[in-house]
């Protein structure tokens, strides 16, 4: 999608800020903490940098951290989840997402993009896999793997600029000059490489791209999906 065609002009918009602390659930007969729960909240929220004041992360050795401070989730999904998961109640912040954004999807943003909303500037880098606790949420395990396979699975953020953002702020786009590279392409990369080596070899060496991220992609050219 070029980023000059009618669907790059939609407006771009906070719709929620969501927010939720560690909380210990019962799953399977054991206490698991969790963060997946959040809750829409009103009014301006501080942007820290790593993460909203009144958020915090449960497990930061697989969430968090300045790569992973804010995690935002596209309105527009909802719609296809609502579809497919009848009957349950999805109000903003269902899957986890700090920011509830629209028209900024996956395919729309790359790895390195600036971002500016309220007071704060962030910038993409990477998308979000989903663990476990993303099936407790909805009490069934197969979220994970329906998530990454509708390939909605929304994005994190680091902070470069502290400040504040709240529902109804817009969001400035700013394209990395340095990436061509979209959240979809390293989504689509993840599910199965062997179709496009050339954007694997991209991936590998894109600096923007945390080094986790980029060490998984170098050991993909070794051994591509068959």
């Amino acid at each position: 999608m070029r980023y000059d065609s009618p669907e790059m002009r939609t407006p771009m918009k906070v719709v929620s800020v969501n927010v939720g602390l560690p909380r210990e659930v019962i799953w399977r007969g054991e206490a698991v903490l969790t963060s997946i729960f959040k809750e829409p909240v009103a009014g301006r929220v501080r942007v820290e940098t790593l993460n909203l004041v009144g958020d915090r992360q449960s497990d930061l050795t697989v969430h968090g951290g300045a790569e992973k401070a804010v995690y935002v989730y596209p309105s527009e999904h909802y719609a296809f989840w609502r579809e497919e998961l009848p009957g349950f109640d999805l109000p903003w912040g269902s899957f986890g997402e700090n920011l509830t954004v629209e028209g900024l999807a996956e395919d729309r943003v790359r790895i390195g993009d600036e971002i500016r909303i309220g007071s704060a500037a962030f910038v993409v880098t990477q998308p979000r896999m989903p663990c476990f606790k993303l099936g407790i949420r909805f009490g069934r395990m197969d979220m994970v793997k329906r998530l990454l396979k509708s390939g909605r699975t929304g994005f994190y953020l680091s902070v470069s600029q502290e400040g504040e953002a709240g529902a109804g702020d817009a969001i400035a786009l700013t394209p990395s000059p340095a990436s061509a590279i979209t959240v979809a392409d390293i989504v689509s990369l993840y599910a199965a490489d062997a179709a496009n080596q050339d954007l694997l070899r991209r991936a590998s060496q894109l600096p923007e791209l945390p080094e986790s991220w980029r060490d998984y992609f170098r050991q993909r050219l070794w051994e591509p999906d068959a």
